[in-house]
């Protein structure tokens, strides 16, 4: 097994401050921005911030559909961790102030397969991670433009 990594991020126009609450708010900002890679979301607890749970089923492909169940933290501010409590899988929100708006990353890291399906999982599922999530942050952009 290996470690694999996927990023994206996106320069937003609105203050960080208000970036930042938009991103924590897993009960009302979270399903508007979300794609169509994402279904059956549901907050379970919680709902905006630390101590939320979520879960989703996250379609990366055709044939590889993901139970994901997020326990969220705040480690620090401007910083949300989501936890799957069904794999490896992390996934961490920075948003940072940049140019008098928001800079807003976004990466999930994960423990790979082993032997080939590990090899293609490490050369494309990155990729095609990237794009899901750059489609998020472009509806995350256009939700704190708009307000």
């Amino acid at each position: 097994m290996g470690k694999v990594t996927s990023s994206a991020q996106r320069r937003i126009g609105a203050p960080v401050e208000r970036v930042r609450e938009l991103v924590a708010d897993y009960a009302q900002v979270r399903p508007e921005v979300l794609t169509e890679q994402f279904r059956d979301y549901q907050v379970v607890d919680g709902g905006v911030g630390a101590g939320t749970t979520a879960t989703w089923k996250l379609q990366a492909t055709s044939k590889r559909v993901r139970d994901v169940r997020a326990e969220v933290t705040e480690p620090e501010p401007g910083t949300i961790v989501e936890t799957d409590a069904n794999s490896t899988m992390v996934t961490t929100w920075t948003v940072r102030e940049s140019d008098g708006g928001s800079l807003v990353r976004v990466e999930t890291t994960w423990e790979g397969a082993t032997g080939i399906g590990g090899f293609f999982e490490r050369m494309f599922a990155p990729g095609g991670l990237k794009r899901i999530y750059e489609g998020v942050l472009a509806n995350l952009a256009a939700r704190a433009e708009q307000s």
